[in-house]
């Protein structure tokens, strides 16, 4: 197999950022090419690409010395993160609204609200946790791309790269609590909000329900770090907070 495969560069960019993200390399820790290389069963070529990337998506930095290392994040840094996205949606709603949507753009968006209603309406105990992350995905992911601008959809995916950032930061099996379920139950009011302002060409609405959107994340981190300490391991990036 060529060191520089599609599927060893997708191997060693998915191993190295679950190292990152598990907390198994301490923030601050020098990344050393040869033991990753080898612990990941990949080539330095597609590795030195995938450290690129995650320098980019900012979960890890340049140190002098040469090389990388774990970014370290305070909780200002993750509190900021959240509300940068919530800027930057807010923004794409509001430019959604403002320009107009075609009708069969409005039409996949009420489609992927139909879909998370239906996840939602299967009950506490059914509820599909993976099924549910990648459809609010496609909800965040439609809702920049309305907005018409490739800058805004760009610079909400580089925002959004920063797990405790994403739409789908605490939503998981792992984190299964009633406070997490009630912030589903409110984030999917939101997202029909957000549609029906979007709809009605309404752009400060759609903007400020966006923004509101984005701080359910918010309060899902104060409710782990201040409430629910134990489950900090348990969610994505949360180890590499310097709390």
């Amino acid at each position: 197999m060529e060191s520089g495969s599609p599927r060893q560069s997708t191997k060693a960019l998915l191993g190295l950022r679950d190292l990152v993200l598990s907390g198994e390399v301490e923030p601050g820790e020098r990344l050393s090419e040869v033991v990753l290389a080898t612990r990941l069963d990949v080539s330095r070529t597609p590795l030195r690409a995938a450290l690129q990337r995650l320098e980019q998506e900012g979960l890890i930095e340049a140190i002098p010395s040469g090389g990388f290392a774990v970014r370290r994040f305070s909780r200002a840094d993750v509190i900021d993160s959240i509300e940068l996205r919530g800027v930057l949606e807010g923004t794409a709603a509001r430019l959604a609204a403002e320009r107009g949507v075609s009708a069969p753009r409005l039409k996949a968006m009420a489609a992927i609200v139909g879909k998370l209603d239906a996840i939602l309406g299967g009950g506490p105990q059914a509820l599909d946790f993976e099924r549910y992350e990648e459809v609010n995905a496609e909800f965040h992911n439609l809702l920049a791309e309305l907005s018409g601008s490739d800058v805004i959809r760009r610079e909400i995916g580089r925002v959004t790269s920063l797990p405790f950032a994403s739409p789908s930061a605490f939503i998981n099996q792992q984190v299964d609590i009633p406070a997490f379920r009630q912030s589903l139950v409110v984030g999917q009011a939101q997202h029909k909000a957000i549609l029906s302002a979007i709809e009605q060409r309404e752009g400060a609405r759609a903007e400020a329900l966006a923004r509101e959107h984005a701080r359910l994340a918010r309060q899902n981190l104060d409710f782990v770090l201040e409430e629910k300490p134990d489950l900090r391991g348990q969610v994505p990036a949360l180890a590499l907070l310097a709390i």
